[in-house]
């Protein structure tokens, strides 16, 4: 018996989408990035790409436990002297709250170009409509 080894060429894709309405962000983000990888999949290899697309959206409606809401920080720095901008995350979630889920489920993948390859199959939206309709994806509950 040899050890099964997906082929790019054989990879099948599928388009999932989740709701992120009162689901709990880290909870949330390990399970995408999980479906990302193709660690659901039968097929799974690690070295290769074979995760499924993940269309993910009401990103405005996610959870945070505790007292994330005022402590957690964001940092950006420009590289100029004096230049970091530190951010609450209820900050974040009033202008752009799909970056809070991107940027969580971005630290849950591997750092190289395999992972940035999987992160571009992500797709989050703030409200209900997305324009992936065409794919029809298939709704699944985490």
């Amino acid at each position: 018996m040899s050890t099964f080894i997906a082929k790019k060429d054989e990879v099948e894709r599928n388009w999932v989408l989740v709701d992120a309405a009162d689901k709990v962000l880290g909870r949330l983000a390990a399970d995408v990035a999980s479906i990302l990888r193709g660690k659901t999949k039968p097929t799974y290899t690690p070295h290769i790409d074979v995760g499924d697309f993940v269309v993910i959206i009401n990103a405005e409606k996610i959870k945070l436990t505790g007292n994330k809401m005022q402590q957690k920080m964001y940092y950006n720095h420009s590289g100029y002297k004096g230049g970091l901008r530190e951010r609450t995350i209820r900050q974040v979630m009033e202008t752009r709250p799909e970056e809070i889920i991107r940027h969580a489920v971005k630290g849950m993948l591997p750092k190289n170009s395999l992972g940035n390859s999987m992160l571009k199959k992500l797709k989050v939206y703030k409200g209900e409509a997305h324009p992936h309709e065409a794919q029809q994806p298939q709704a699944i509950n985490l």
